[in-house]
């Protein structure tokens, strides 16, 4: 039976705690605030609930999906859609730019010669580039070039060398216009609570700190101090950004935020029925809206509803910067990284993560750890 410490009570370190747990190891989590779940942990505000941002359950693999249902039931969805709002045509879009909605805008025809001369994507150099050379530049000027910029708070696109990713996997859809995935599993919990239950069973055979601070960490030695007092383990998980356990020494890596601004109208409902989010790609201060509702799918009979919207911020650590010079930093860092020491999640890998790839790390560390003798 390993010892293990878990730093940080969010999504990944519950998960991860539940599975060190169920293969029989000592495991204790150590957590700063009140409560576990972070950000995906559900409030309320004019007595609807919300979590900081929509927390969809995203996998496209089986036994992700059939874990975490186990854990904490689901229910999925279908027909899950995205628009994004142009302003310059004053209309809604699929998100991701489909085929068939370019014969609608205004200026489908300057959009068409230009789809036509497109060399595709294959060397480009950044962001800008990738999607000037799949879209063309009138598609891209819409639906990217101001998104991106405002999104990371930089002055052009050209400094995001990171793109093997685009919004929805796809640069431009054909087929079903509806369904903005149409790969992957898509749900959220049924509980009234959202995921809260969750945090409960994926703790219920682990110590938890909560209100605790690790004062120092000597990661080398798999060492942390807490109340003036160092403690060893034989395997440390954390979930903390990885400059965290080494003093920052070769710098802070950069992070994107949001500051979640909380709405509530006097509607029943607000967006359309198969609509999950509004995106904004224009100069609005705001990225994307979301209809709790939509989620939290018992509260539809409320007279009222809540809205949240996104505005990008640096006041928390939300958003891994995808740049070369950024993810070479978080590499040194976890290059320091000894023997059985462990860094997932969101930020512990400073890799853009859901819960479904959180899931899937754990299922990597349990056979990397394994069962206690």
């Amino acid at each position: 039976m390993a010892k293990i410490l878990v730093i940080g009570g969010g999504p990944g370190g519950c998960a991860s705690s539940h599975f060190m747990t169920n293969l029989g190891h000592d495991v204790t989590l150590i957590e700063r605030s009140p409560v576990l779940g972070g950000s995906c942990r559900t409030y309320y505000w004019g007595g609807h609930p919300y979590n900081f941002g929509p927390r969809h359950f995203l996998t496209k693999i089986d036994k992700v999906w059939e874990y975490f249902n186990k854990a904490c039931p689901m229910k999925r969805y279908e027909g899950h859609e995205f628009l994004t709002y142009i302003e310059r045509d004053n209309s809604f879009y699929h998100f991701p730019i489909h085929r068939d909605e370019v014969d609608e805008m205004p200026d489908a025809e300057k959009i068409r010669q230009e789809l036509a001369q497109v060399p595709g994507a294959k060397g480009a150099k950044n962001l800008e580039e990738y999607w000037l050379m799949s879209v063309g530049p009138t598609l891209y000027d819409k639906f990217v070039n101001n998104y991106s910029k405002k999104m990371w708070d930089i002055p052009s696109n050209t400094e995001l060398t990171d793109f093997g990713f685009t919004p929805k996997g796809v640069a431009l859809k054909t087929g079903p216009i509806k369904a903005a995935w149409s790969e992957a599993m898509s749900g959220f919990p049924k509980s009234r609570n959202g995921y809260d239950d969750y945090w409960d069973v994926a703790t219920a055979d682990t110590k938890v700190m909560l209100k605790t601070t690790i004062e120092e960490y000597d990661i080398p030695h798999k060492r942390v101090k807490i109340a003036g007092e160092w403690t060893t383990w034989d395997v440390i998980i954390s979930t903390l950004s990885p400059e965290d356990l080494f003093g920052s020494c070769f710098g802070n890596l950069r992070w994107m935020g949001r500051d979640f601004l909380k709405i509530v109208l006097p509607v029943q409902e607000a967006l359309p029925k198969h609509i999950y989010f509004l995106y904004y790609a224009n100069d609005e201060p705001f990225t994307r809206m979301v209809e709790y509702k939509k989620f939290f799918e018992w509260d539809r009979e409320s007279p009222t509803t809540l809205i949240g919207l996104e505005v990008p911020s640096k006041r928390n650590k939300l958003y891994p910067f995808p740049m070369a010079k950024d993810q070479a930093l978080a590499k040194k860092y976890l290059d320091l990284l000894p023997q059985d020491v462990y860094s997932i999640g969101r930020m512990g890998t400073y890799r853009y993560l859901d819960i479904g790839n959180i899931v899937e790390q754990c299922f990597d560390l349990q056979d990397k750890i394994g069962k206690a003798q």
